[in-house]
């Protein structure tokens, strides 16, 4: 408890709007969060809940023989090497909640393939069972957690026998998350609740128990319209969620499509505003992980929705062949997003000769809440020739303190930034519109024009800056990086991008040498190079190196940055 009460303390002193929501709050000069009653989403009637009494349970399961050889698993941030007899190793105390999370999602399951072997899933579900086959409040019967394990045993019934004892135990699944839908009013919901009915639907359907479908439907389709914006991209701010809900719908509606259910039509509709984000997203070398990336899978395992992705790999290695056809035909065939609808959300994807790139500010400068935003107001993740050049570093951890803290700030992002500062305070919840509007003045400007690719905006106000500016210029294959502050007083003012390529300090700058040619980079002030770690995958670090310009100066400044082939 003092522990918590020091935290508090701290985050107190630390943010400044929060300091002053609580003086606005006293003063009775802003509202607070509105009232709600968790659980209940307020579209849903009491009637909804009552899920009367589960089916007989059909599907088909089989005993299996003890496992006889090893077995390999991947966990979010971890791997683990099984021996039989040894199984009890899962279910240590990791010290990653989203670890743990992960084995009572069975999320290492999907990650084997179809030709998982049935032994070793059998012993593996009876292990857990054993320790928590019965609905509780712990983290094992979360009700993501809960909607994840379903629809992981689900697809694997479908290429393998399940275990004895899985499909009551499946039956059990909806009474246990329909009690706690993690519906937390409108200001505090996130994705969870979608896949909430996600599991709740899928487990209708394969059980035949219409009421759960009915219940898991409803949540799908409202929260959709709450989800996704109007361009189709995803409100939470974070590529590889966007493309994990699009994947999550559109298991959803294979499984209306196979049950020859007349949903399937609205749930394609969900489907294709989704895919066709993707192309806008997806770099010529690969997908650049702005905002956090979900422990749920690594980002590659679903790159078969990619345009152009092989769908016999990674998820799409658990369809049938019908399924990928038709799947292969949604993706190819989804109407591209309009660009203007997008920039208004926040993106920007713009291609110029050898350069590509990916640019991300949130449209109100505050991050998005609730959501999965990095404090990256302006970063670009840039692609030269193929290649990912300047990058997104990601986040390996979730967490409020440390590294997981670190890489959610502005400390790690290819941006401006002044004084050592996030653009934005960190957003709360309980901040009305109105509060969030006067704190952070005029909405950022993100736009594209011909070879140009311009930001503006407010965010560092605290700092005594009334605008900051940032150019990206592209022409004949070289890149400007111009910048500009506006305001008064003394600033420590930082210029940084981030590369997963070999870098090193020459007397004109900095040379990058990448698999398809060699950048140099030159600057009104010296560089300095420190090594990072990017994240690949949630756990999954890799080197890189910060390329940095620190400055002191008086404002108004204005400070230039170029990159050229040689």
């Amino acid at each position: 408890m003092i522990g918590a009460l020091r935290r508090k303390v701290r985050q107190l002193a630390d943010d400044p709007a929060l300091r002053r929501w609580l003086l606005e709050r006293v003063l009775g000069r802003t509202s607070g969060a509105p009232p709600f009653t968790p659980h209940r989403p307020p579209y849903l009637d009491d009637g909804a809940f009552d899920l009367g009494t589960a089916p007989p349970v059909t599907l088909t399961e089989a005993p299996q023989p003890l496992p006889q050889g090893p077995l390999a698993l991947t966990l979010p941030g971890a791997t683990l090497a099984l021996e039989p007899g040894g199984e009890a190793a899962l279910f240590q105390d990791w010290a990653d909640l989203e670890t743990r999370l992960a084995v009572h999602r069975f999320a290492w399951l999907p990650l084997l393939g179809p030709s998982a072997n049935p032994a070793w899933v059998a012993r593996l579900f009876a292990c857990w069972a054993e320790r928590h086959g019965r609905p509780d409040e712990s983290w094992a019967w979360h009700p993501y957690t809960a909607a994840e394990r379903a629809a992981n045993l689900l697809d694997y019934s479908r290429h393998h026998p399940l275990p004895p004892g899985a499909g009551a135990l499946l039956a059990a699944h909806p009474p246990a998350i329909a009690a706690r839908l993690e519906y937390f009013g409108q200001h505090y919901t996130g994705n969870h609740l979608a896949n909430n009915g996600r599991g709740l639907y899928l487990i209708g359907l394969a059980l035949g128990w219409e009421r759960c479908a009915k219940l898991g439907l409803a949540i799908l389709l409202t929260e959709a319209g709450r989800l996704f914006g109007p361009s189709g991209i995803l409100n939470e701010q974070s590529s590889h969620y966007h493309l994990l809900l699009t994947r999550n719908y559109l298991s959803c509606q294979l499984a209306a499509s196979r049950h020859g259910r007349p949903e399937a039509a609205q749930l394609e509709a969900i489907v294709l505003r989704g895919l066709g984000i993707l192309p806008h997203l997806a770099l010529p070398g690969g997908l650049p992980l702005v905002g956090d990336i979900s422990p749920d899978c690594p980002p590659e395992f679903l790159d078969g929705l990619l345009p152009g992705g092989g769908l016999e790999q990674g998820w799409g290695a658990w369809l049938s062949g019908e399924e990928r056809v038709a799947v292969t035909a949604m993706r190819d065939g989804a109407p591209s997003s309009d660009p203007g609808l997008l920039r208004a959300e926040g993106w920007v994807r713009g291609d110029f000769g050898p350069w590509s790139g990916l640019w991300h500010a949130s449209p109100q400068g505050w991050p998005a809440m609730p959501g999965h935003a990095h404090q990256d107001l302006g970063a670009a993740e840039l692609h030269w020739r193929g290649q990912p050049v300047f990058i997104d570093p990601g986040r390996g951890a979730y967490g409020e303190t440390g590294e997981a803290a670190r890489y959610r700030s502005a400390e790690v992002h290819g941006l401006l930034q002044v004084d050592g500062a996030d653009p934005y305070p960190p957003n709360r919840p309980y901040y009305d519109a109105d509060f969030r509007r006067r704190l952070g003045r005029a909405a950022p400007c993100l736009a594209k024009a011909g070879d140009v690719v311009k930001l503006s905006h407010q965010g560092f106000r605290a700092q005594g800056v009334s605008e900051a500016g940032r150019s990206w210029i592209f022409a004949g294959g070289r890149l400007e990086i111009s910048d500009s502050l506006d305001g008064h007083g003394m600033h420590r003012i930082t210029r940084r991008l981030v590369t997963p390529f070999p870098a090193r300090l020459e007397e004109k700058g900095v040379m990058i040498t990448t698999p398809v040619g060699r950048l140099l980079m030159t600057a009104d002030a010296p560089f300095t190079l420190e090594g990072m770690t990017y994240w690949s995958a949630y756990g999954r670090a890799a080197s890189c190196f910060a390329i940095l310009v620190h400055t002191r100066s008086g404002l108004p400044w204005n400070g230039r940055i170029s990159v050229t082939a040689v």
